[in-house]
């Protein structure tokens, strides 16, 4: 069990993640989010409004490697996947499970279907779904042998995937409360525990120094979020996002390898990691975080569900369940693709969410339209460039110059500044960091191409307001239809007035 060979079969499951999705990863275009870190590569930052600074330093260096293509973008989250994938099995491995239960394990974490949506489209998550496997991998090997020494690599790991999201916290705010609450509490009568803390902490520190001289933006909009944003699930609710997130069918995974972490006598030097789970399941119902925030220990669980339904079968001389889960797996998994990813044309994809009868997760307050939203958001930006270049094109020669488009959020205005370069005027909005990058010089009587709003509200704010056009998408969120154009001119107020009003952080 121990050979180096018998990791073989995980790299092969690998390379076979990394490849479906480069394989399918022109899909329906560019995704909301991805727009808008191509947008923050261009503005280099120890840190974001909305994230750390790591996963856009990535994504930078990947543009200057490779280009500005969406494949080129889409390389490393399908890296992170088959990473994440490699390292769901090695887990598994770790606790002694055989190759059968290594690769249950792995196509759990490859076909879950929000892990398929991290791995297909650029951002922080699919890197912090990896610091998570990572974290978890670490600690198994330090709980279960006693490598002290190991605290400097779970100290690294976790200072890093603090700079890509702040989410690592809390799997060492979990991992604290689990050693606290067991006999293992002795692991920190250890200095490498502490050490391995100052070196996370060293790490992030850049990072947190930008915060304070900034003001702290990201507390600003986590709060926000929570209040204004995201949808507050109780518990129940919330057990149940975590099964569809996770695919169905492996939900007997998953929660196997929960209790086996809380009660299984030959893992008590693990309890700790079992609860993490329960004290990190609390405290994001208590928080009302989104139903994905969870979503990145679900690694760990299918390695730890998957040795221990092993364990049960070679208890019982059983030959038989190890194989038909496995090839379950696949079936059922590549069944679910369809539900994360765009792999069909639209409407097909449409009869199979009708079909199937399974929806997402509600996770925010917005009208849902005929697709999940993780599907909408990548619809509306081409028809959003244009309609903005025909307004744009209009306008006198002089104008058209120094005209600006005042954006709604970060997704509208990263649209324009990526897709609609050298064809829109420049964005500026008080979304997020576009309003911490500010509105550029803007005179008086300098034309602004308004989205949304209405003509009594902009009347306030500019002494002509006029409507000029409409942006229509078919398949966008409902929010991006139907939306109003005006032509702003001659502002009333001073600039600085004008942008402390727009700011609009969560």
């Amino acid at each position: 069990m121990r050979r180096t060979s018998d990791l073989l079969p995980l790299g092969l499951l690998a390379l076979a993640k990394l490849g479906f999705h480069l394989a399918t990863h022109e899909g329906w275009g560019y995704f909301r989010d991805e727009l808008y870190y191509v947008a923050c590569s261009d503005h280099l930052a120890w840190g974001y409004v909305d994230h750390p600074p790591l996963s856009i330093a990535l994504l930078w260096l990947a543009r200057r490697i490779f280009s500005d293509s969406l494949a080129a973008i889409r390389i490393l989250p399908a890296l992170a996947g088959a990473a994440s994938v490699f390292a769901t099995g090695a887990i598994a491995r770790e606790l002694g499970g055989r190759r059968l239960a290594q690769a249950l394990a792995a196509l759990g974490t490859f076909f879950a279907p929000v892990f398929l949506v991290m791995s297909h489209s650029y951002s922080m998550n699919g890197f912090d779904v990896l610091a998570w496997t990572l974290l978890a991998w670490l600690a198994i090997r330090i709980l279960r042998h006693d490598r002290s020494h190991a605290w400097l690599w779970l100290g690294l790991v976790a200072g890093l995937g603090l700079e890509n999201k702040y989410s690592v916290g809390f799997f060492v705010f979990g991992l604290g409360v689990g050693l606290l609450l067991t006999r293992q509490r002795r692991q920190l009568a250890s200095p490498w525990p502490w050490l391995g803390g100052l070196l996370a902490l060293a790490l992030w520190a850049p990072h947190l120094a930008w915060q304070i001289d900034s003001g702290w933006p990201s507390l600003e909009f986590m709060a926000a979020a929570t209040a204004e944003k995201n949808v507050r699930l109780g518990p129940f609710e919330f057990f149940v996002s975590q099964i569809t997130l996770g695919h169905p069918l492996a939900a007997p995974i998953w929660i196997t390898g929960i209790f086996a972490l809380l009660f299984r006598p030959a893992w008590r030097t693990l309890r700790p990691l079992g609860l993490a789970y329960v004290a990190l399941f609390a405290l994001f119902v208590v928080q009302g975080g989104k139903a994905y925030y969870l979503a990145p220990v679900l690694p760990l669980l299918f390695a730890a569900g998957s040795a221990t339904i092993e364990a049960g079968c070679v208890q019982r001389g059983w030959r038989w369940p190890m194989p038909a889960a496995v090839a379950g797996m696949l079936v059922f998994g590549l069944a679910a693709v369809p539900l994360a990813m765009p792999v069909f044309a639209v409407e097909t994809q449409i009869a199979y969410f009708d079909a199937v009868g399974i929806r997402e997760p509600r996770m925010e307050h917005s009208q849902r339209g005929v697709l999940p939203q993780h599907l909408a958001d990548h619809f509306g930006w081409h028809e959003l460039v244009d309609t903005i270049e025909r307004v744009a094109t209009q306008l006198p020669a002089e104008e058209r110059e120094h005209a600006v488009v005042f954006a709604r959020n970060y997704g509208e205005a990263a649209a324009l500044d990526v897709l609609g370069r050298g064809r829109t005027p420049r964005a500026i909005s008080g979304h997020n960091n576009y309003w911490l990058w500010g509105p550029g010089e803007l005179r008086r009587d300098d034309p602004v191409i308004v989205l949304g709003s209405s003509p009594a509200e902009l009347g306030r704010w500019f002494e002509h307001v006029e409507r000029v056009e409409t942006v229509r998408c078919a398949y966008c969120m409902p929010f991006q239809n139907d939306v109003p154009v005006h032509l702003a001119r001659g502002r009333k107020i001073s600039l600085e007035e004008l942008w402390s009003r727009v700011k609009r952080f969560f």
